[in-house]
């Protein structure tokens, strides 16, 4: 009895259904489980002041990006400015003197304290959320990565 009810069932398509319907459930369980997992994550927003803001406006008011890079993207003719406060022989007050004065490739923008506090507050931010030049890796066999160096 309990064969020919299973043999029925599975005849007239309704398995299929179930089985379609289920997979469809899973799928949508599994997306959004997946899209919501990851939006608790910072994405260095502690470290983002109002300070640093205004240092972001003036990166672009200035269209600094034409000349120099922010986490290696954007002009080649300055110097990649991602990490240049916490590089060794560099940071705040190197990169206060570049701002304040200019050189010969780098205009003197006659910022004032106020934009230049700002400006090194926007560089501080970039150097605490990224790394440039980008880390090396090495693919495995396995197609897994390792790195090769650590900050």
């Amino acid at each position: 009895m309990i064969n020919k009810t299973l043999a029925n069932f599975i005849m007239s398509g309704n398995l299929k259904r179930v089985i379609f319907w289920s997979l469809v459930l899973l799928f949508i369980t599994n997306t959004a489980i997946i899209y919501c997992s990851g939006s608790d994550y910072d994405f260095g927003k502690a470290f983002l002041t109002e300070d640093s803001k205004k240092g972001k406006l003036l990166f672009q008011e200035y269209n600094c990006i034409s000349c120099h890079q922010l986490y290696g993207l954007g002009g080649y003719m300055g110097a990649d400015l991602t990490n240049v406060i916490s590089t060794a022989g560099k940071g705040k007050t190197y990169a206060k003197s570049f701002i304040s004065y200019g050189t010969e490739r780098m205009p003197n923008f006659h910022l004032n304290q106020d934009q230049i506090k700002a400006l090194l507050a926007y560089l501080t931010y970039v150097d605490k959320t990224g790394i440039s030049p980008v880390i090396n890796f090495e693919v495995k066999w396995d197609g897994t990565i390792m790195q090769k160096e650590s900050r």
